[in-house]
């Protein structure tokens, strides 16, 4: 990819299209070269019927930081035991407009409008989450049950 300069208008539209078309509803547009790059810095394109089963980082270089550029977004922030500790919505212009999520701390995202894209930062490289990383209380992403956990995730706001 040649190395974009402007984040405009145009091209949150163009990353919302592709989401629209894929299985997980969401499209990532990755600004670093490799998923062995030092920084990730992407903007994240998630439609309202995708789900994001709740996870953690664990390495402690692995904190991620989000600012919301359209739409709406649930942040939801959960103890070992899935129980919410705490939740936000991120709106442009909104009283949150973005969030920093700290490493070790199980958390999801909840788009609540279509169109909704972000600007997520964190430090590379890629790794998939690890069993320990997965919250063991929520369904896993494809399931049966990942319908009516996103469902309940929803009735927060």
């Amino acid at each position: 990819m040649k190395s974009l300069r402007v984040i405009s208008q145009e091209i949150l539209d163009t990353v919302t299209r592709e989401a629209k078309t894929t299985p997980r509803l969401r499209k990532n547009l990755n600004f670093h070269q490799q998923d062995d790059s030092s920084c990730h810095r992407l903007l994240n394109a998630v439609e309202t019927d995708s789900y994001i089963p709740p996870h953690r980082h664990l390495g402690p270089e692995k904190e991620e930081t989000i600012i919301l550029l359209r739409g709406r977004l649930g942040v939801v922030f959960f103890d070992e035991e899935g129980n919410v500790l705490e939740t936000a919505i991120l709106s442009p212009g909104g009283v949150a407009v973005g969030v920093n999520i700290p490493h070790g701390e199980f958390h999801t995202l909840v788009s609540l409008e279509s169109g909704t894209v972000f600007f997520e930062s964190k430090a590379g490289p890629y790794r998939a989450l690890t069993a320990e990383e997965r919250a063991p209380w929520a369904p896993g992403e494809g399931r049966d049950e990942s319908d009516a956990y996103l469902a309940e995730l929803r009735k927060i706001w």
